[in-house]
């Protein structure tokens, strides 16, 4: 009896339920392939043996020094190279699932071991970034600053800050996706790795707790996150996804129960109904978890959820349905369309699995495959969206490093020097166009997240349809030009020659750093020593910022041949924009005195193929990096000695020691040879394991001193070794101290100065230092009791400063905790503010509403427009999401900010749209304005807005004048106009009852007296402004707790308490 596997089984059942897909359109196998390609091209941190991706090399080998922990490894997030945790956690999950899912078709493709080795990796990072119970750092880098450089990620050069979560500062959403993360992978590797396994498992349930147990949005926490990866959906949908991903990697039951009781409070739509006219993505985990939780219990409750969803992507629910484009994608959204599309396919494929109604069955897998088809070229332009696959794949796609620019621009070299295979691009617009080009970041950037669920839905679809991955992948890319010299005859006469000299690093196969930099320009001296001059006659002469020139040197004396090298001692030469790419520096060689017969030029070496007038790339003269030549000839076979000199071996070894187990990333880039011979490395790790190349990584799994040695060898009988000691060490006993540095603060000039009160506990030891530092600011503040608990931070100007405190325990760990302090400016005065408006638009029934503003100041002092927020107010219907554009502003379009806030209903608005400025967009002068900002916002959807009657608008103001129904506020207080009667926030979902403010009247002062019903003992107490700030936080045990609100700012506040079944939300009023 013949025996079928069951991936044979498996496509012979689809070919039964679903005939109308019968025949395979692409390779699935080889999509499947490169897409885990992907992932290797987004590696951060020391790359591990066998990396598959030439042209990457290691970087940001530096993240987490600066809170004395190594958080190196992990993915950059897309295009640029900030590591955020939320959507790399997100990514995580979603890949482990899909391989969860569908393991026959990786066993099948081949791919098995890439999928698990590429989950490793990131869960490698994720458990570095968890250094204790209740401390999860959630990014790394500064959004605006990664965005401003347009390089490579081996040679970036900006700081890249570590952010956090603390029990102090929660992040629920954070927490819980990273345990989903974690619990997934746990799945995966519980056989093949059962100790790492328990490891991941571990990590997961902490976070979980961790997550639980102190609520709150992430990025409000890590408060630069909101700006990229904001959690628009709250934190109630990622603990229930979290708990899920824990009971199917526990099958403990009081996971499932958690779900359950979650369940009923994630998002919903207007009328309460769960949400549906969304998808799973990084920041929306509701539409997965009806797919999970109908997949484990197969309850009707979950499935009706699931399907009401999937109905609405594929026939409609009740008349609303997605956009189709012409072409039959699913089109949400206009930022990654195609992601949109791919998650809710993956899902799709993975409901339509397990369940038996043969009508659903056969709509969500024909719906899945028809979206993944469209994304490989069953479009109206017949093209492949995924880069490296198919017919006329993208070439350009939004992505620094893959681009490998050497000036910090996206526009040079023009096309891409490296194939970034398996990436899903963002994406065409509702109409299917979509153009290659590499600045349109909205259509064409790239994205961990992107590839995600669309990688699970190629495994479904390989293991239905076939296709083979190809056997030579990956061809290894042609090296490209690197480094070179430029060079131009400067001047020269009857006895001097001088030349300008360009030495060149545009590397990029991978990206590196030169820091000693040399060339050799070759003469020969034959014609003057025949008229019978000798060495000490002749000069040299050097013109260059921070080069150093030697004298003239033998290379082959026999022959008169001697040598001038220039050299740039400890000068960065990166590809990292013009004045770091390059540097110049004029040399003259001269015989003074000496007459013409006694110089000629034309026989020496480097000469040759000069001119006067322009740069030429010479081979001529050659390129150096400590003393190895990285380009360039030499004259004859001469090398200034006839024998062969050994090399010089020196590398280094980052880091030194740490826990088990520990990535040490290897780098041999300080071995150099005299004679410019190639090298080749070997390396003996010590732990009986070996490896090869210049730069290498190696994970120690157990404890022990370790000798790691380097040999190298030159080709010609020549090495030379030298050893490193790694100290691993497994014991775990010392936990990390944690670190508060305290709530945030805020002063008002001139008062340039602040206290801020720091502690740190240890739950196994004693705090042994205290040290505090500056993050962020505008200018470097004076700093006073660095090395206390308490710190005096002097000197401030108007801004925003962010302090660290970290403290290190008596075993040597470290903790640490910002704080941040706003200062504003010394106050204009009642009434110096206000705004002038005017419509834009005279259609007060289109997709579009254009409210164009200014911001006057009659004050007699400068005010920061960072300082400043306006609303426009207005009323919204229906559903969708809105987006926000700055059309023109004089202060600079990218230097304004817009964010949208619903509100309760009253008359004339729902909402409204808050328009910002960062710090780069200045003041508005004392007696001047800010000149013109055009705003205009749509709905995702792009359905009407009706504006007659919105509370700010107005048709008949079409040129600037004041209106007080714009309102303003500087630093979250209300300075001009206002605002719509009853207006407030929608933070929260206010439920419950039993809390009583007992302080009349209402507005009050100082005091607020709150009297609590039994439910809301043991809840955490939460005072937020207007704005969502908090101004104070605390655990409530009593039944009665008064609020002390002296020193708090006049105006409304929000007083929320939360526990695990609810919160509850009263408003109260500071005079």
């Amino acid at each position: 009896m013949n025996k079928r596997s069951p991936l044979v089984l498996l496509a012979l059942l689809c070919l039964i339920a679903f005939p109308a897909f019968s025949q395979a359109r692409y390779n699935y196998g080889e999509v499947l392939q490169k897409s885990w390609f992907f992932y290797e091209a987004q590696r951060a941190g020391a790359l591990p043996t066998g990396n598959r991706v030439g042209w990457r090399g290691n970087s940001a080998m530096q993240d987490g020094a600066d809170v004395g922990i190594d958080l190196t490894g992990g993915w950059y997030d897309a295009g640029d190279h900030v590591k955020f945790g939320f959507p790399m956690a997100f990514t995580a999950t979603a890949l482990a699932w899909g391989v969860i899912e569908y393991r026959d078709a990786y066993v099948a493709s081949g791919q098995l071991d890439e999928a698990l080795d590429n989950l490793r990796f990131v869960n490698n990072y994720f458990i570095k970034a968890h250094p204790s119970p209740n401390e999860l750092y959630g990014q790394i880098g500064t959004g605006s600053v990664d965005h401003a450089w347009w390089g490579p990620a081996e040679v970036m050069q900006m700081p890249r800050p570590s952010y956090k979560i603390t029990a102090a500062k929660p992040g629920s959403d954070l927490a819980g996706e990273t345990a989903a993360a974690m619990a997934a992978a746990s799945i995966l590797f519980k056989t093949s790795d059962p100790a790492y396994s328990a490891t991941l498992l571990t990590h997961a349930k902490q976070l979980y707790t961790f997550a639980d147990t102190y609520r709150g949005k992430y990025s409000d926490a890590i408060t630069d996150a909101s700006a990229f990866y904001n959690s628009w959906s709250g934190y109630q949908d990622e603990l229930v996804w979290g708990a899920l991903w824990l009971y199917r990697a526990t099958n403990d039951v009081t996971y499932l129960n958690k779900a359950r009781l979650e369940y009923p409070k994630m998002n919903k739509e207007q009328d309460g109904t769960p949400s549906f006219k969304w998808s799973m993505n990084w920041d929306d985990k509701t539409y997965g978890s009806y797919v999970l939780m109908a997949k484990l219990t197969g309850e009707a409750t979950y499935k009706a959820d699931a399907e009401r969803w999937l109905d609405y992507w594929t026939v409609g629910v009740n008349g609303q349905k997605i956009t189709y484009t012409p072409g039959g994608l699913a089109w949400l959204d206009t930022w990654g369309s195609l992601r949109y599309a791919a998650n809710t396919s993956f899902a799709a494929f993975v409901y339509s699995d397990f369940i038996t109604d043969a009508v659903r069955k056969a709509r969500y897998h024909d719906f899945a495959v028809s979206q993944i088809n469209y994304m490989l070229g069953d479009n109206p332009s017949k093209r492949s969206m995924v880069v490296g696959f198919g017919v006329n794949p993208p070439v350009n796609p939004h992505h620094r490093t893959a681009h490998g620019s050497w000036t910090n621009s996206l526009q040079a070299p023009a096309n891409n020097r490296h194939v970034i295979y398996g990436a899903l691009v963002g994406g065409p617009d509702r109409s299917d166009l979509y153009i290659d080009d590499r600045g349109n970041y909205i259509t064409n950037e790239i994205a961990t997240d992107y590839n995600a669920a669309f990688t699970g839905a190629v495994a479904r679809m390989y293991g239905e349809f076939g296709g083979a991955p190809l056997a030579t992948f990956p061809v290894a890319e042609p090296v490209g030009e690197e480094f070179f010299n430029e060079a131009k005859i400067n001047a020269q006469g009857s006895n001097f020659t001088e030349v300008a000299v360009w030495a060149n690093n545009r590397s990029a196969w991978p990206a590196r750093m030169t820091e000693n930099v040399s060339y050799r320009y070759f003469v020969d001296l034959t014609e003057g020593f025949a008229a019978g001059y000798t060495l000490a006659n002749y000069t040299v002469a050097l013109n260059g910022s921070g080069a150093v020139a030697s004298g003239l040197r033998a290379w082959d004396a026999a022959k008169n041949i001697y040598y001038v090298e220039v050299s740039f001692p400890n000068t960065k030469v990166y590809p990292g924009g013009q004045e770091h790419t390059r540097k110049e520096a004029q040399v003259r060689v001269s015989l003074p005195n000496a007459p013409a017969a006694a110089w000629n030029p034309a026989n020496d070496w480097s000469y040759q193929g000069l001119n006067a007038t322009a740069l030429v790339k010479s081979d001529y003269i050659p390129f150096y990096n400590a003393g190895v030549k990285l380009y360039g000839n030499v004259p004859g076979s001469g090398g200034g000695t006839p024998t062969n000199t050994p090399p010089v071996v020196g590398f280094t070894a980052t880091p030194t020691a740490g826990t088990a187990p520990l990535v040490v990333a290897f780098d041999a880039s300080g071995s150099t040879d005299a004679d410019g011979d190639a090298l080749t490395y070997g390396w003996n790790f010590g732990d009986a394991t070996t490896g090869t190349g210049r730069t290498v990584s190696h994970t120690y799994g157990a404890g022990g001193p370790y000798t790691a040695t380097l040999t190298v060898s030159d080709g010609k009988g020549g090495s030379a070794t030298a050893t490193r000691t790694i100290t691993i060490t497994t014991a775990p006993g010392n936990q990390a101290p944690v670190a508060s540095a305290g709530p945030d603060k805020s002063v008002t000039l001139p008062t340039n100065s602040v206290v801020i009160a720091g502690s740190g506990t240890d739950t196994d030891g004693t705090i042994s230092a205290y040290a505090w530092s500056q993050v962020t600011g505008p200018n470097a503040a004076t700093l006073s009791g660095a090395a206390t608990a308490t710190l005096t931070a002097g000197g401030l100007v108007a801004g925003t400063y962010t302090f660290r405190l970290t403290v290190t325990d008596n075993g040597g760990l470290k903790g640490s905790d910002d704080v941040a302090v706003v200062v504003s400016s010394t106050p204009t005065g009642p009434g110096s503010l206000k705004v002038q408006y005017r419509n834009g638009d005279p259609s007060a029934t289109d997709n579009a509403i254009k409210p164009h503003f200014q911001v006057v100041n009659a004050g007699t002092t400068a005010v920061p427009l960072s300082e400043l927020k306006i609303r426009y107010w207005y009323t919204k219907e229906g559903s969708a999401g809105e987006s926000f554009w700055c059309d023109y502003a004089v202060v600079g379009s990218s230097n304004t900010t817009g964010r949208f806030v619903a509100v309760s209903p009253v008359a004339g608005a729902n909402g409204y749209l808050e328009v910002g400025f960062t710090p780069a967009a200045g003041s508005v002068a004392a007696g001047g304005n800010s000149g013109e900002v055009q705003a205009r916002f749509s709905k995702t959807d792009w359905s009407n807005y009706t504006e007659t009657g919105d509370y700010s608008y107005d048709p008949t103001k079409t040129a600037y004048t004041d209106w007080s129904r714009v309102t303003l506020y500087r630093n979250g207080v209300l300075v001009w106009g206002t605002e719509p009667t009853g207006a407030a926030r929608f933070d929260y979902n206010a439920k419950g009852d039993g809390l009583e403010i007992l302080s009349f009247p209402n507005p009050t002062t100082d005091r607020v007296t709150l009297k609590l019903a039994d439910a809301w003992k043991g809840g955490r107490l939460v005072v937020t402004d207007a704005n969502g700030k908090v101004v104070q936080s605390a655990n409530v045990q009593a039944a009665e707790h008064t609020l002390d609100l002296h020193g708090v700012k006049a105006g409304l506040y929000f007083i929320r308490i939360s526990t695990a079944s609810g919160q509850v939300v009263r408003k109260v009023v500071k005079n």
